[in-house]
């Protein structure tokens, strides 16, 4: 039986396990972290998200684990509201869903749905991939190996796989300007509730604090701010020393999130980058998800690209006859990357002025972007808005627009 290796167990790459699974596959994946990672932000149920779940039979537990969500604001230091777009704005299709779920809890019920063809190595990567007469070889960070008809890289912006046999990270990233901490906070008797709103707070020099709603109990915090490069992932103590130095004159809850992170088990801290592969396989090697085409959680696409992306891998090898035929492997995953290139491309392709609406550089910038939120709701600029998405991923009926995330540049 047809067997393959899939680097990285989040969406992208558990969605896919299980999809091969149910076609015949038997599935290896390797994640470098101990467990299934857990944190992350929101992910909504709209467009391709919905529609692959659904297939795959998952829609409905995706459903039964939704936090309840009003909308997003925007608000000065003492909370006050300087703009607001509820969950009804553009017909359903903008800042914030009705529908959303947090990302660990999709990628749990992605998990659970695999069966005995998969075998999920925790704590484990890959060390080196070695193409052979008949597949690659892998060798592993445990010090074993074994060779796959097939080897998938679905480990993220930052993955392994891309490369061993891809090349160096700098080669491929383009870095956006802006870094990105976000956790949980558990709630205490004091904390000021959220009551289903995604609350931001702007400040001058390209800041953002950002609490949503989470799990019963919980809070789900972000900071954002101007930077290229940080600390090492693996020190933590220089990453929470920048973020206090950074947002140490920061008002509104900064304090409270600041300390709240130094306790999060779920911190986590990466710049906002993109990732640009001009071919995503190679020989039986192939790429999948942000590894190939990350465009950013400032898309709001992310996680609907994963699903799409592994479901028309999996739909590529299937019509080429795998797990049965795996010597049309290398066509197929050609096949694969002419469905999806397209819609990557236009992913990748922000709304006008996305980093700057993210964390405006000026307070006059922010008052700006407020008026912004809230023209762009009115009758009047519907018409205009629609114009400048029109062709563009983020104006496709089929998944989630992000028409009100376009600003001025300030």
């Amino acid at each position: 039986m047809a067997h393959v290796l899939v680097v990285g167990a989040g969406i992208a790459g558990g969605t896919l396990a299980l999809l091969m699974e149910r076609d015949g596959w038997t599935v290896t994946v390797a994640e470098i972290a101990p467990a299934l990672r857990t944190g992350g932000q929101t992910v909504d149920l709209r467009g391709d998200s919905r529609e692959v779940l659904e297939r795959a039979g998952l829609l409905q537990q995706a459903l039964d684990c939704l936090v309840p969500q009003r909308g997003a604001a925007w608000i000065d230091t003492r909370e006050r509201r300087l703009a607001e777009m509820p969950v009804e704005a553009f017909d359903g299709r903008g800042y914030v869903s009705r529908e959303e779920l947090l990302r660990t809890d999709l990628a749990r019920i992605i998990h659970e749905a695999t069966g005995p063809g998969v075998t999920h190595r925790f704590g484990e990567t890959v060390e080196t991939l070695q193409d052979t007469a008949t597949g690659v070889r892998a060798r592993f960070r445990s010090g074993t190996t074994q060779t796959f008809d097939l080897v998938v890289g679905a480990d993220g912006a930052h993955s392994r796989v891309r490369a061993l046999r891809f090349g160096p990270q700098e080669n491929y990233r383009k870095p956006l300007g802006l870094a990105h901490a976000w956790f949980t906070l558990t709630e205490r008797p004091a904390t000021p509730p959220l009551h289903g709103w995604f609350l931001t707070h702007n400040a001058p020099g390209r800041r953002a604090v950002e609490a949503r709603p989470g799990h019963p109990g919980q809070q789900e915090v972000g900071l954002t701010f101007a930077a290229d490069t940080l600390p090492p992932r693996h020190d933590r103590d220089a990453q929470l020393a920048l973020l206090e130095r950074t947002f140490a004159d920061v008002g509104w809850r900064t304090a409270e999130f600041l300390a709240a992170a130094r306790q999060a088990d779920d911190f986590a801290l990466d710049t906002f980058d993109q990732i640009h592969v001009p071919c995503w396989s190679t020989g039986r090697t192939v790429l999948l998800g942000d590894s190939a085409w990350c465009a950013s959680p400032l898309s709001g696409l992310g996680t609907a690209l994963a699903l799409r992306g592994a479901a028309e891998l999996a739909a590529a090898l299937r019509a080429a006859g795998a797990p049965g035929d795996t010597a049309r492997t290398p066509a197929a995953l050609t096949a694969f990357e002419q469905a999806m290139r397209p819609r990557t491309t236009s992913a990748q392709q922000l709304p006008p002025g996305r980093v700057t609406s993210m964390a405006p550089k000026s307070a006059l910038g922010i008052r700006i972007n407020a008026l912004a939120m809230r023209a762009l709701q009115s009758k009047a600029a519907r018409p205009l808005v629609r114009k400048a998405f029109a062709g563009s991923e983020h104006g496709r009926t089929d998944t989630p627009a992000t028409e009100p995330r376009t600003t001025p540049a300030i």
